[in-house]
């Protein structure tokens, strides 16, 4: 039996996307982020941060998305959705799996300011500006990369893809994509794969972000 536990639209819906990628079948069990669901002592019991997501799989539970992508990819070969040791595109495969959680680092600091602190006097004007322009930095390389291929890696769709391609749901939320006609492409190439569309028909609509865009408050 496989069993993820999950926020809807939260990091955790890597590891949705990527078991029906896999075509794993998964029973799923929601918490939410604002009810203390996430503190109780039965979920720190599998996941010590209190974060999603935490994988109930093999006999073991393993938490932290991107070493749950990794598990997954290397423990199911046959789908090619990884890269192995000695694979020429190993390095670039691993870069991109880590890089994706120094953005997501990005978007979770300004969601905490922009969608969580409802009271504008507890945000920080200069951080949110500093944060976003950060955010904006790490889509430049990404451009350049996507002008030249369709996925992150030139062999193919990869777990490195799931991981960044995440991200990309919540980053036009804070920035504008007018300028990056190679990741808009992308997020299209991403939200056309069946197991991309299977795991947000399971989602529903997003309710996390209650405007179509934040924009930077004057400092």
């Amino acid at each position: 039996m496989i069993k993820l536990h999950h926020v809807p639209w939260s990091r955790s819906f890597r590891v949705l996307w990527l078991l029906e990628e896999l075509g794993l079948r998964s029973t799923i069990e929601c918490y939410s982020i604002t009810d203390g669901s996430l503190r109780h002592p039965d979920f720190l019991a599998i996941s010590p941060a209190g974060r999603v997501p935490a994988l109930e799989i093999d006999g073991q539970v393993l938490f932290e998305s991107g070493a749950i992508v990794e598990y997954l990819c290397e423990t199911r070969p046959e789908a090619g959705l990884g890269r192995a040791p000695g694979h020429p595109e190993r390095p670039r495969y691993l870069e991109f799996l880590h890089f994706a959680e120094t953005q997501a680092a990005l978007i979770a600091n300004l969601n905490l300011a922009q969608v969580f602190l409802r009271d504008p006097a507890a945000r920080s004007p200069l951080l949110i500006k500093l944060d976003t322009k950060r955010l904006e930095k790490t889509l430049a390389p990404l451009e350049r990369r996507l002008g030249a291929q369709d996925w992150l890696l030139a062999s193919g769709f990869s777990g490195a893809d799931v991981m960044l391609g995440f991200n990309l749901f919540a980053v036009p939320f804070f920035v504008h994509l007018d300028d990056f006609p190679n990741l808009r492409a992308y997020i299209d190439r991403v939200k056309a794969r069946p197991g991309w569309q299977a795991a947000a028909q399971i989602e529903g609509p997003q309710n996390f972000y209650a405007q179509d865009f934040y924009e930077v408050p004057d400092v």
